[in-house]
């Protein structure tokens, strides 16, 4: 074994300090020091001692930003200081008065915080909130914002964010420091994410946002490194006090070589984590006025266009430490903070078309087809009017100019007609008699909302069945895009899912654009996803109203495919879970003599048809929310409107879309809308989504 010296612990120490100020310097300062090539050939060197000497590896190395096996799943954890929401003003009108709230609160004037107040004026970076522990100046954990109480332990993935230091810039840390930003990314990069999945046909993510948050979510952190997040800090909270002297590091040194100071202000807190190695928005401003913060709010709601990230909005703090500790929080929000939110961008553009689409389910959805107007940083060409309803409530028709909004880069939707601006000889829009990708004839069931091609060989459903079948959730099957998936059943060589088993690789290799290597990655993908569990195989079958938790119950409480297709009606109602609606939708598809034979096939196929041992079954009871109605308005902190719908579902409750006097539940989010409001003049229950989770772990009557 070599021996270690001190010549080559000393070029370790070097290299980690080179590369460290070099990273400093590019993701933090914006003002690369050193070459690509340079600083490649010293990480190089840095990672060719290291795997020599594996006894000079330390957490903090740049090497070690990427972990080397993928997580099983993430833990939760309780934040130390809660997450707060911040209330939200969508004007200076609104912004005057939250101001007037809390100077009604003050205890003005305090020694730190002489008048006239100033405020801290920061960009609202449009990501996912972390929350980052530092223990000693090491990075220890990294937290997603969840609920607000509690959110999902992702240290492996926030360590490959590269503006985001592994130890902190100091040589005195306190023992715990706590930092809170937000995790985004760039423009640029979420265009090339977009397109390297569109190249493989994968679905493509509808906005940065919510693919900086799928990415950190992802179990591997080799993922999350490719796809190049960065990091805003804005929180600063030392969880150990510091003594108190007069003067703060210097702010343009590139190490900080001592913590002297609490800061006392917002503004100083923004400088220190900047020297403590994190990348603060450069864009921030003290103002000491309403005007002031009324034109910093009008300028970036302009020049917003030409940041290279989103921001949906401006946050205003107080600046002063000591006020808004006495100032303290509502329920819900920091009494010290708001969210000038941006007004939806909203743009008039002609209806050039009416196209429906077909989904999986034979749903037939009617999308606008628009003159390409420019909303939110990028071209509208399309929206989803969902349903003939939607239609009718808009008297809508073909040539029509409507209002389109994109609010919280939100998928655009169609808001109103200008009746005015129509054509003459325009005639409201029908929806089809027949589908058409296959011209069956489409119905529309007594009681819903949508119009359904029945015939299930068509097209149009066989590739969302197929593309479902592949999902994540369901087997997982890598490399199998919608591309792929419309040429396997334009070419006749997939009729149903059963038929992607028996592919060879020479007919995959057929394809085009794929050569033979790609086919046979594929036909491997496909043979490994028969070893997925029996949950995620009846998943997969997409029967209507079946969800990933509902596959999960229901393959639990009947252990074979034969259990639950010979069950009785009241059998599969009966368990914890299911309703008689989704009970009803299980039953009728397995009633049908196609899906039948799909069974035999997948059964001569090798997929996995049958729980595994152990498992414990669910039991036979009542429901807890059995006979409640739940509304959902806003935006929640962590749960998808779907996710929260299957979950109430689950538990027996029933989801609506407008809010009556037979509403038992309103669960609110983020930008909740006019349902908060009918729901506070009827008097009707609201929820937030913590609240929600705890009333569905609550035991049944």
């Amino acid at each position: 074994m070599v021996q270690v010296t001190p010549k080559l612990q000393q070029r370790v120490q070097e290299l980690r300090r080179l590369l460290q100020t070099a990273s400093y310097a590019y993701y933090v300062l914006d003002n690369p020091m050193m070459e690509d090539a340079v600083y490649d050939k010293l990480y190089r060197e840095l990672q060719d001692l290291e795997t020599q000497y594996p006894e000079l590896v330390t957490p903090d190395s740049l090497t070690q930003r990427v972990g080397e096996k993928p997580a099983t799943q993430f833990t939760s954890v309780r934040h130390n200081i809660p997450l707060y929401s911040l209330e939200n003003a969508f004007n200076i009108e609104e912004f005057s008065k939250w101001q007037e709230r809390w100077q009604r609160h003050s205890p003005l004037p305090t020694p730190h915080s002489p008048l006239p107040i100033q405020y801290v004026c920061e960009l609202k970076i449009d990501g996912s909130a972390l929350a980052l522990t530092y223990e000693n100046g090491l990075l220890v954990r990294g937290v997603t914002r969840g609920d607000g109480i509690t959110g999902e332990d992702i240290t492996q993935n926030v360590r490959t964010i590269r503006s985001i230091p592994l130890r902190l810039n100091t040589d005195t840390p306190p023992s715990i420091v706590e930092v809170r930003g937000e995790a985004f990314l760039s423009l640029d990069v979420f265009a090339q994410i977009n397109q390297e999945r569109e190249q493989a046909g994968e679905q493509l993510f509808a906005n940065p946002r919510n693919a900086a948050a799928g990415t950190l979510r992802q179990l591997d952190s080799k993922i999350v490194a490719q796809r190049r997040l960065d990091f805003f800090a804005y929180t600063l909270h030392l969880v150990e006090t510091l003594p108190d002297v007069e003067t703060l590091p210097d702010v343009e040194t590139l190490h900080v070589t001592s913590l002297q100071k609490n800061p006392k202000s917002q503004w100083d807190s923004l400088e220190l984590l900047q020297n403590l190695g994190f990348r603060v928005n450069p864009n921030r401003k003290l103002c000491t006025s309403l005007e002031e913060v009324g034109e910093y709010y009008n300028y970036w709601d302009i020049e917003r266009r030409n940041l290279p990230y989103m921001t949906d909005g401006v946050v205003v703090k107080l600046n002063s430490l000591e006020l808004q500790e006495q100032l303290g929080f509502t329920q819900k929000f920091p009494r010290w903070a708001i969210a000038l939110k941006y007004p939806a961008e909203e743009a008039p553009t002609p209806i050039l078309d009416i196209t429906i689409q077909v989904g999986r389910t034979g749903a037939l959805t009617p999308v606008a087809e628009l003159q390409p107007v420019q909303l939110a940083g990028t071209t509208v060409s399309r929206a989803s009017l969902h349903n003939s309803d939607r239609i009718r409530e808009l008297d809508l028709h073909i040539g029509d100019t409507v209002i389109v909004r994109k609010a919280g880069e939100i998928i655009p939707e169609v808001v109103r007609v200008l009746p005015e601006l129509r054509p003459t000889g325009t005639q409201p829009f029908q929806m089809p008699t027949h589908c058409p990708v296959c011209g069956s004839e489409v119905k529309r069931e007594l009681g819903e909302a949508v119009t359904r091609c029945l015939n299930s060989s068509c097209p149009a459903i066989l590739k969302g069945s197929v593309i479902h079948w592949a999902s994540r959730n369901a087997l997982d099957i890598n490399g199998l895009g919608e591309k792929i998936i419309d040429q396997f059943v334009d070419q006749g060589l997939v009729r149903s899912v059963a038929d992607l088993y028996d592919l060879t690789s020479e007919q995959v290799a057929s394809l085009e654009r794929m050569g033979s290597k790609s086919a046979e990655k594929l036909v491997n993908a496909i043979a490994n996803s028969k070893t997925q569990p029996w949950s995620r195989v009846l998943y997969g079958l997409g029967i209507r109203h079946v969800g990933s938790v509902n596959a999960q119950t229901l393959s639990q409480q009947f252990p074979t495919i034969e259990k639950l297709a010979t069950a009785t009606l009241p059998q599969i109602a009966g368990v914890y879970g299911i309703g008689t609606e989704i009970a009803q939708s299980v039953w009728n598809w397995f009633q049908i003599e196609s899906n039948q034979t799909l069974i035999d096939r997948l059964r001569e196929a090798g997929l996995q048809l049958a729980a595994a041992e152990g498992e414990i079954p669910v039991p036979l009871t009542n429901q807890p929310l059995s006979g409640k109605v739940f509304v959902i308005t806003g935006t929640l902190p962590t749960l998808k409107r779907d996710e929260a719908k299957e979950l109430i579902q689950t538990a027996g409750g029933k989801v609506t879309n407008s809010v009556s006097s037979k509403t038992d539940y309103l669960v609110v989010g983020e930008d909740a809308g006019s349902k908060l409001n009918k729901a506070q003049e009827l008097g009707i229950t609201q929820l937030t989504e913590t609240q929600l989770l705890e009333l569905l772990r609550s035991s049944p009557d």
